[in-house]
């Protein structure tokens, strides 16, 4: 999924308890998932903005040449200003576009 595009709020936002608890049919299970799911969408933006920020780097061993690169912080800015992994997890989870596998049922 792109989460660049995405549609989450950008400030918290209160959600009815009873929406998720419909969506999963226990409250505990839904936020188990939730946090799975977005400790999985943090793990994906974080190898992503390190890899950009890697392109950026220089690898000089050198303390006394500190410099601003300004592309980095173009870079760290916009993925500041996404959504948070909660966020993004719970706006999937109430658009049917989280799959929950239920352990119990075979």
């Amino acid at each position: 999924m792109d989460y660049k595009k995405t549609d989450a709020s950008k400030t918290t936002v209160t959600n009815d308890n009873r929406l998720l608890e419909d969506k999963v049919g226990n409250i505990y299970e839904a936020i188990v998932a939730l946090e799975k799911r977005s400790n999985q969408i943090g793990s994906e933006i974080k190898e992503e903005l390190l890899s950009k920020l890697d392109e950026f780097a220089t690898h000089n061993d050198n303390l006394d040449e500190i410099f601003e690169n300004k592309e980095q912080i173009e870079v760290s800015k916009f993925y500041e200003k996404l959504p948070k992994p909660t966020l993004i997890a719970i706006k999937e989870l109430l658009d049917d576009q989280l799959f929950i596998k239920n352990q119990n049922e075979e």
